[in-house]
């Protein structure tokens, strides 16, 4: 997870007027990356048109994105934003749209063996709590938090915070001491292995966005809003909703 994802797609038939050796670059964080390389797979299969998505830190992609970009996704609404004030003139504020949302909820252990059962229990004496303080969950728990008077609590017993989840998963793999962690339901999908989730009720769960938009200098902008408008689409929902989305 360290290091970021690359998913390269072709299909052996080229939908007309689009060659072969065209390819839809897409880029952005991990946390959205499984449904979105899952929608590019069945898109390719459907159009012929080859997309190549990569996902992670920005770090690792950014200088791509800025020569070959044509589709921008970030994993809150907040984070595009402030890849647009970080990045200007690189994507079209005017294609900015919205995916859909996702809830946040606590993983947990498998089994459960700290018997969570809901926010209260995070800021329990004893309870070690893996903190992303990034990547989409920036001031995430302490939003949760809030609500219930809980701040002190919950801060007191964050063991460890992380600036992505890239690192956040490599931590929790690594580090079984870690019991909870304050995170999007989606991750469950990609870590049903290593964690069981407990879901908030819902007049405490909280709701974050998947924005994206076309670049300004991309060379295939009717291929690239053929493939949101794919994504907003029934199919693209029902994959969304499968990784976890709502």
């Amino acid at each position: 997870m360290r290091k970021y994802l690359i998913l390269m797609l072709f299909t052996g038939f080229v939908k007309a007027g689009f060659a072969q050796s065209d390819t839809l670059h897409v880029y952005g964080p991990g946390g959205p990356y499984s449904a979105v390389s899952a929608c590019a797979v069945a898109f390719t299969t459907k159009t012929g048109i080859p997309v190549k998505v990569v996902a992670g830190p920005e770090e690792k992609w950014i200088t791509s994105a800025q020569q070959n970009a044509d589709i921008i996704f970030e994993g809150a609404e907040y984070m595009l934003t402030l890849f647009d004030q970080q990045h200007p003139g690189i994507t079209d504020p005017s294609t900015r749209s919205e995916l859909y949302k996702r809830a946040v909820a606590i993983l947990v252990r498998p089994g459960n063996p700290k018997h969570i059962k809901g926010l209260a229990d995070l800021a329990k004496p004893g309870i070690k709590v893996l903190d992303v303080n990034g990547a989409g969950q920036l001031g995430l728990w302490e939003d949760l938090a809030g609500r219930d008077n809980l701040i002190a609590g919950i801060q007191k017993n964050i063991a460890g915070s992380f600036p992505d989840t890239a690192l956040g998963i490599d931590a929790w793999k690594k580090n079984s001491s870690y019991d909870v962690w304050i995170t999007y339901a989606s991750w469950h999908e990609n870590l049903w292995d290593a964690t069981d989730i407990v879901r908030l009720p819902s007049n405490q769960v909280l709701y974050r966005g998947t924005p994206l938009a076309i670049t300004a200098k991309s060379m295939h902008r009717k291929q690239a809003l053929d493939f949101v408008h794919y994504m907003q689409g029934n199919e693209g929902h029902q994959i969304f909703r499968r990784w976890g989305w709502e």
